[in-house]
């Protein structure tokens, strides 16, 4: 294992996709970046802008070529499934943007194609790498909750005038940033699910999915006997600003973070003593950044800040995307990559995490039928 070892990265969709450009550029174990992009503005807008010379608008060039060791997919959800399989097949390693496929046929054949090329697979999934999350994290392994009871997720977003693709999308396919912190924090596999969807959604957005729903809630059952979840996602029709939270209800202690801009809570109860009431202490915890988790070239980018020495416009603002989580992820696919191992979010725990959300929104196509969640393990 050459731990010195240095990668040519290709990142895939110069949308969101920009974000991570910096990232790779100043991290230690990558000496080449190329971007690729459709869009011949957006592509030299950010070439020029983080001085990146190697510009590919056509995504099959890089499947088709020997230049690349490692590929960032931050396309459109309709193409990770091609694109990862694709990518895994021509020997790359694949790191993709959330969700990992809309069916389950789809999660199958990613793992199978992680399998037989034995590269890595990533998904990117920012949820388990927020400050808020670190910190529950960090609050758990002390044994601060004590038996977990119970877990609740959500996501909201309205998705109104984004991409087509978009447009009625099922909310609970892209369910991973409500779920994922849930099945982390417990280290649990859902099972099975009962979910309704919620709501009254326009005519010309049951079209394409054929999703009448603009609201789903689901209720999953986990490996854990003792233990089930809950998860609320929106993307149309709900007036309510961006929020991603969850909840973790211990015997001993509560954490919740269900306001995106403000700190969590963190309740706290006295031993059970019989005939005495439990005392309760309430705190507005900071989770801390976590930078120190990190290469000192890439531990900024937890953070805002002005990206260019030379020009302070604010155009240049980067870093601190999704509470801190972007370098942590581009750090974690990096690494496994160099010291020869899976990643965190390896191809099985990513479809254990998608699946979930795609068999919710069955049940409530069948009136909150029972369905059973398929393992990917075998």
């Amino acid at each position: 294992m050459n731990t010195d070892k240095k990668l040519s990265v290709a990142v895939v969709g110069m949308g969101f996709g920009a974000e991570f450009v910096p990232i790779y550029l100043e991290h230690p174990n990558v000496e080449q970046v190329a971007i690729c992009d459709l869009s011949e503005e957006r592509l030299q807008r950010v070439g020029e802008r983080f001085g990146i010379e190697r510009r590919i608008r056509d995504v099959r060039e890089i499947i088709d070529s020997d230049e690349f060791d490692a590929v960032h997919l931050v396309s459109g959800i309709p193409d990770h499934a091609w694109q990862t399989v694709a990518m895994l097949q021509s020997g790359k390693h694949c790191a993709c943007t959330v969700p990992m496929a809309t069916s389950l046929e789809d999660l199958r054949a990613i793992v199978h194609a992680q399998q037989a090329s034995g590269k890595v697979y990533m998904m990117m999934e920012t949820a388990v790498y927020t400050r808020q999350f670190l910190y529950a994290q960090a609050l758990k392994e002390q044994g601060a909750f004590g038996r977990i009871q119970f877990l609740r997720g959500a996501h909201y977003q309205d998705m109104e005038r984004w991409p087509a693709y978009w447009a009625g999308l099922p909310p609970l396919w892209y369910a991973t940033h409500a779920i994922s912190p849930l099945l982390a924090l417990a280290n649990t596999r859902a099972t099975a699910v009962h979910c309704f969807g919620s709501g009254v959604m326009r005519e010309e957005l049951h079209r394409q999915y054929g999703n009448p729903y603009p609201v789903e809630t689901a209720i999953f059952r986990t490996e854990a006997p003792e233990l089930s979840l809950e998860v609320t996602r929106s993307l149309f029709h709900c007036a309510r600003p961006y929020m991603e939270s969850f909840v973790v209800y211990g015997e001993n202690a509560c954490y919740e973070w269900q306001m995106e801009d403000e700190p969590p809570m963190l309740f706290t109860m006295s031993p059970i003593v019989p005939d005495q009431l439990r005392d309760v202490t309430v705190e507005l915890p900071e989770p801390p950044d976590r930078a120190d988790l990190l290469p000192p070239s890439i531990g900024k980018y937890t953070q805002r800040f002005v990206y260019s020495n030379e020009d302070k416009h604010l155009s240049f603002e980067q870093g601190g995307g999704h509470h801190g989580s972007h370098p942590h992820l581009v750090h974690e696919f990096v690494s496994s990559i160099v010291e020869e191992r899976k990643p965190a979010i390896d191809a099985v725990t990513a479809a254990n995490w998608t699946a979930p959300g795609l068999c919710a929104h069955m049940s409530a196509m069948r009136d909150g039928a029972l369905i059973e969640i398929p393992r990917f393990d075998i």
